[in-house]
């Protein structure tokens, strides 16, 4: 097993949830900062890169991070505003957003704010969401990434996870994750996210010419219907959804993208010298790495909010 550590960025906000009286509770949120929560929480060594808010919102933001053990060594301190998400659910538990996003810390990266390279000892860089795709900053990050995957040393893992009211027309998102894509070495997407980037194909051609255009790995999410796993090498895996009892999705497609992320890092599958490895994987162990990520988010749908489970309780539910 690696100890070497995960770096995830991107945005670290509050979920501002509606109870059933019609107050609203803060709840620290934001796809990245739940995966970098999530890989804690199964005791992988994580580094989170962020622009953390100041005031109140902040502070919940970054006791949150610090109390389930993500590392905020490299975490940029700012006085701007907490990006606030008002989260709605539906009668299945299914989480709609809106967002409170101008001016506020996580889309005001700049060059100099992020490391020329990762450190020694990094064996994957996480990200996705709105801070690669949120102009101007997202440049940023983008060219962290194209530095990350030309050196080799790292695995880079990208979820898109979509928000498109914060984010600019859809043919120029979709240009830009054609980028993106080319420069991962694993992907993981949910069907919802493929519909709006790539209307009216079918989720496993999509995958499967994603990972011939640069990824080793690209896994399709669809919810309740299970995940599809592609390898570059043309492995290609139907893995089921646990059937839990469903409180809400708040966070879940997070804890699959943070369970994936482990089990690759439990496998020896992260780091650039295991990417061949990663390629030529073959169904059997891709579906044990499946289908681990999907009981961690299964886990997760069974307690409202983003709220993953451990390393230990994962255990008394699987047979790691």
């Amino acid at each position: 097993m690696s100890t070497a550590q995960i770096f995830v960025a991107g945005e670290a906000l509050v979920d501002l949830v509606a109870d059933p009286d019609g107050r609203y509770r803060p709840i620290p949120g934001g796809s990245p900062a739940n995966v970098a929560v999530g890989l804690a929480r199964l005791d992988a060594p994580t580094q989170l890169l962020a622009r953390l808010g100041g005031g109140g919102f902040g502070q919940i933001v970054r006791d949150h991070l610090t109390t389930n053990g993500v590392g905020l060594d490299h975490v940029v301190a700012t006085d701007d505003l907490t990006t606030l998400a008002v989260v709605s659910l539906d009668g299945e538990g299914r989480a709609a957003y809106d967002f409170y996003a101008e001016g506020t810390a996580d889309w005001g990266w700049r060059p100099d704010e992020l490391p020329a390279t990762l450190p020694p000892g990094t064996s994957a860089l996480v990200t996705g969401s709105i801070a690669v795709a949120r102009q101007p900053s997202a440049a940023a990050l983008v060219e962290l990434i194209r530095r990350e995957r030309s050196r080799g040393e790292v695995s880079v893992v990208l979820d898109p996870n979509l928000r498109p009211s914060l984010l600019g027309p859809r043919d120029t998102v979709s240009r830009q994750w054609d980028e993106l894509i080319a420069l991962a070495d694993v992907v993981k997407v949910s069907d919802e996210d493929l519909a709006w980037l790539t209307p009216g194909r079918p989720a496993e051609s999509v995958a499967a010419e994603w990972a011939r255009r640069g990824p080793a790995l690209v896994v399709v999410t669809r919810g309740s219907a299970g995940a599809i796993g592609v390898t570059s090498s043309g492995t290609t895996v139907d893995a089921p959804t646990p059937q839990v009892q469903v409180a809400d999705t708040v966070g879940a497609g997070d804890a699959f993208t943070a369970g994936l992320v482990d089990s690759l890092r439990l496998e020896g599958l992260l780091g650039g010298a295991a990417r061949e490895r990663l390629s030529a994987l073959t169904a059997a162990p891709l579906r044990a790495v499946l289908d681990r990520a999907a009981l961690v988010a299964a886990m997760t749908c069974e307690r409202p909010g983003a709220d993953p489970p451990t390393a230990a309780a994962l255990a008394t539910r699987s047979p790691r």
